[in-house]
């Protein structure tokens, strides 16, 4: 068992209501028993409520809904957004976890949300993973006002999937899930956008599969979810299974010199028109490796939400075989972007390909026959000359010329010129 499944003792802890809770703090209001929302009010009743307190999530209101969505009957305040005000209650209760754990052993995964390695310290601290997290708990409570939920499990998927679908309702706001547990909890997470690491636009695309709960997503044949999805299709299919290999230290781990490219963009984009946007980036980085003879195995995609918003995310994924094609970059980050993205209005886009390696040759797995790879770099072979002879707007796509296209003004800035 233990070449298949990490056996570690992971808290995934998360901070209640965390933009609602700190406004509530601040004016003196407990968050259990006031309707406060935090949201732009600048931006009339169709603002998005960043966050909600937990009074008023007992009423039904949601988190990341719009304002003209509350009941007409519920009467709130509502805060404006202070960002500066949220990262310093966040450094608080990091200082918090710094004082259990070494930082090595405390993932920041967002700015209300962090995993902890406690294996090392139960003896130390002559406590359980348990125990351990209800001093944690209880200091947050004390030192910042703010509550919090805790997830515990061998890894840390089940830490988080605890968290996310248990801990919430217990009266001391723990869940300790074991392997155990993973038929008769994990498997019965449905609808599929329940589970951690399944989005909304993820969820689509398998339920077309006839996969609509974690556990059909564990009977499913995992050489298919791969030949679909690729490496993110085998991590699906592992963490329905349970099985989570990673270590806090492997988000730790910096990529070797990489390629990446970020654009800020002029208008808030969504999950219709930004994989366009995408689609481009990952054009200029195929070029860039393409003329310097190299392939990459990580890809990272990174997006951040519109200034009234906040936040966003930073993913990457390792794939088994090294690429220098657009199609494979791609397809990698649209799986990234199905897994994490939350249904906000994005402004900033990042796209990075690292763990560089100079090309000497095509590896093929099952999937791929030598005709299809040859034609695809031919292809790009041919249109990078085209547009090293001719500029870089010599060839696009026929989507480039939509209002939802920057690549054409972005070629003439950085070199480019029209044939």
């Amino acid at each position: 068992m233990d070449n298949i499944f990490l056996n570690r003792h992971f808290l995934c802890i998360d901070l209640k209501s965390f933009f609602a809770s700190c406004e509530c703090i601040e004016r003196g209001i407990n968050p259990f028993n006031y309707p406060l929302v935090v949201a732009n009010p600048n931006q009339g009743m169709g603002a998005i409520t960043l966050a909600v307190t937990s009074y008023l999530k007992n009423l039904g209101v949601k988190s990341r809904g719009r304002l003209f969505e509350i009941p007409k009957n519920i009467k709130y305040m509502i805060a404006k957004p202070r960002m500066s005000l949220y990262i310093k209650k966040s450094e608080e209760v990091v200082g918090i976890y710094l004082e259990y754990v070494d930082k090595e052993d405390l993932h920041i995964y967002s700015i209300d949300e962090c995993f902890l390695d406690v294996t090392d310290y139960l003896k130390l601290y002559k406590k359980t993973d348990y125990e351990l997290a209800l001093d944690i708990l209880k200091e947050i409570k004390e030192k910042t006002g703010l509550c919090a939920t805790c997830g515990i499990g061998p890894n840390m998927l089940l830490a988080k999937v605890a968290m996310d679908i248990e801990a919430k309702h217990n009266k001391d706001c723990i869940a300790k899930w074991t392997y155990a547990d993973i038929e008769t909890k994990l498997w019965e997470i449905a609808p599929l956008s329940k589970m951690w690491g399944i989005g909304p636009r993820m969820e689509v695309k398998l339920n077309k599969l006839g996969i609509y709960s974690v556990k059909d997503l564990a009977y499913y044949n995992r050489d298919k979810l791969k030949k679909l999805y690729g490496v993110m299709g085998e991590e699906l299919w592992n963490h329905a299974q349970g099985i989570d290999l990673s270590r806090i230290g492997d988000y730790k781990k910096v990529m070797d010199k990489s390629y990446s490219h970020s654009q800020v963009l002029f208008k808030d984009y969504n999950g219709e028109n930004i994989s366009l946007i995408i689609k481009e980036m990952v054009e200029v980085i195929g070029v860039r490796l393409r003329k310097n003879h190299k392939t990459c195995q990580v890809i990272g995609l990174g997006i951040g939400y519109s200034k009234n918003v906040g936040g966003g995310f930073f993913h990457s994924v390792k794939l088994d075989n090294p690429t220098d094609l657009e199609t494979d970059i791609y397809k990698t980050c649209e799986m990234i972007f199905d897994k994490f993205y939350d249904n906000l209005p994005i402004r900033k886009v990042t796209v990075s390909c690292g763990d560089l390696k100079q090309k000497i040759g095509v590896q093929l797995n099952i999937f791929d026959s030598v005709k299809e790879v040859r034609d695809k770099e031919n292809l790009s072979k041919a249109i990078d000359e085209i547009k090293e002879k001719y500029g870089k707007n010599a060839v696009l796509k026929a989507t480039s010329l939509l209002n939802d296209s920057t690549i054409k003004e972005r070629n003439k800035k950085i070199g480019g010129h029209n044939a």
